[in-house]
């Protein structure tokens, strides 16, 4: 009767451990690195087989009967290294010498570190066997009980006959007995601490996706944003652009119209004039089908770049006499300024390098009220990639109306200008810059700008010199 209390009371206070540790695990221990777990572990089971061996049964002054295996049973189902499993039995073992040193507690150290032993060999064996798991548990409890009590039978100070017919009959039930329903118990703590961890994991998933989310929303907003604003510049865009293309239709159409019905009667020099005007008006609209086809090729990759050497005394020279007029009519000073050092070819597409000038040029003499506008051509030694490389710079700059910062990106876009509503002011479509800019990727170049508003503007075409020659 008294092994039956003792035992139970050695129950409860395993169960009281293992509550305890739980709790230290969930708020304390949680966080830390998993050897900190392992070790602290290792002390939990080491202290309850200890705690087992306090509140034991007394056989007389050196031998205590108790549950200080049952820590061991707990190793060998929770830990994957059997050296963990030696290290409790060993350390259980040691624990009894702290009662003394004599006969007894030597027999316990060599007990429980044989136990620790085949404990170790029963975890290689649960890892690799493919029972269910509530019968590899029994059966290591059967085993742990049985080995228990033979190792005290045989290296014990109790004599084995008397053991096996007064102390075993008590003990071994008892100890299968409350060895299941501890291990049930801890099985039923690992199920709840299983779940609090699959709770946690959720939260921080959730915590991940609703961060994600708040991320995606962002995005898309940023992009509703900018597909409202696409299509109010469209809008502009479809606007001016049916201003554009019937200004020069309606000169071509009433001037057409005026030498058919008054032919007969007008003067030769009035019939050349107004065809001068329609030539005019159907170069305009030629140019502004161009520019539309231009940057519908550039976005579907459908320009085809013919690569030959340029002169570029030519290709300044015709940009120059190109514009001259223009300026002249408007007032506007048009300066060609050359810097020393320039090769006399260039490796590249003259036609879209032309085109790109030209656009440059045209809206820099569109702008500029009064003033000049400069052409600068120079070379610049630049890294690209990573690689040292020569260029050649062609700078066009105005003393006009100027580009505010913020518009520094979005003139470059197509169907966008500084103002929404410049087109119906200046005239234009807002497609030169987007055209130019594709163009001049197309040639391994780029364009910067330099601008403030009311203070002119400088635009910079970057053409490489050191291009290889395509055969």
């Amino acid at each position: 009767m008294q092994f039956s209390k003792m035992f139970v009371l050695n129950m409860g206070m395993l169960i009281t451990i293992a509550y305890l540790a739980s709790v230290f695990y969930k708020y304390i221990v949680i966080r830390a690195s998993s050897r900190v777990k392992q070790i602290c572990s290792l002390f939990v089971l080491i202290f309850a087989g200890w705690i087992s061996t306090v509140f034991g049964f007394q056989l007389n002054d050196e031998v205590v009967f108790d549950l200080r295996f049952v820590p061991l049973i707990v190793a060998v189902l929770t830990y994957r290294q059997p050296y963990s499993v030696i290290i409790v039995g060993v350390g259980i073992g040691l624990t009894r010498l702290t009662f003394g040193i004599n006969d007894a507690t030597v027999a316990a150290l060599i007990n429980m570190s044989i136990l620790g032993v085949v404990c170790a060999g029963l975890n290689i064996w649960m890892r690799r066997s493919d029972y269910r798991l509530i019968i590899k548990g029994v059966i290591v409890i059967l085993i742990v009980n049985v080995v228990n009590s033979v190792n005290i039978a045989i290296v014990g100070v109790i004599p084995a006959t008397y053991f096996f017919s007064h102390i075993m009959p008590y003990t071994l039930p008892l100890g299968i007995l409350l060895s299941l329903v501890f291990a049930f118990i801890l099985r039923d703590f690992q199920n709840e601490q299983n779940r609090i961890l699959l709770i946690q994991s959720t939260n921080r998933l959730l915590s991940v996706q609703k961060e994600e989310l708040q991320k995606a929303q962002i995005v898309l907003e940023d992009r509703a944003k900018q597909l409202m604003i696409a299509s109010q510049y469209k809008s502009e865009f479809l606007a001016n652009m049916s201003h554009e293309l019937r200004t020069p239709l309606n000169s071509v159409i009433n001037f057409a119209q005026m030498i058919s019905e008054n032919g007969d009667t007008m003067e030769q020099e009035d019939i050349v004039h107004f065809a001068t005007m329609i030539e005019h008006s159907g170069q305009e609209l030629l140019t502004l089908i161009n520019d539309i086809l231009d940057l519908s090729k550039v976005e579907a990759g459908r320009l085809d770049i013919v690569l030959e050497d340029i002169s570029v005394a030519q290709l300044t020279e015709d940009a120059m006499t190109h514009f001259q007029l223009v300026a002249e009519k408007k007032g506007v000073e048009l300066k060609l300024d050359k810097k020393p050092g320039l090769p006399e070819t260039l490796w590249s597409d003259p036609q879209r390098v032309q085109q790109i000038l030209r656009n440059l040029m045209s809206n820099a003499i569109k702008f500029t009220h009064q003033g000049k506008v400069t052409l600068t051509v120079s070379t610049k030694q630049m890294k690209k990639s990573g690689i040292l490389s020569q260029w050649i710079v062609f700078s066009v700059q105005d003393t006009g109306i100027g580009i505010a910062e913020d518009k520094h990106q979005s003139i470059f876009e197509a169907f966008q200008q500084a103002d929404g509503s410049i087109s119906r002011k200046f005239g234009g479509t807002g497609l030169g810059l987007s055209i130019s800019r594709d163009l001049a990727r197309l040639l391994d170049g780029s364009i910067e700008l330099e601008s403030a508003e009311g203070k002119g503007s400088t635009f910079y075409l970057y053409l490489p010199l050191n291009r290889e020659k395509m055969s």
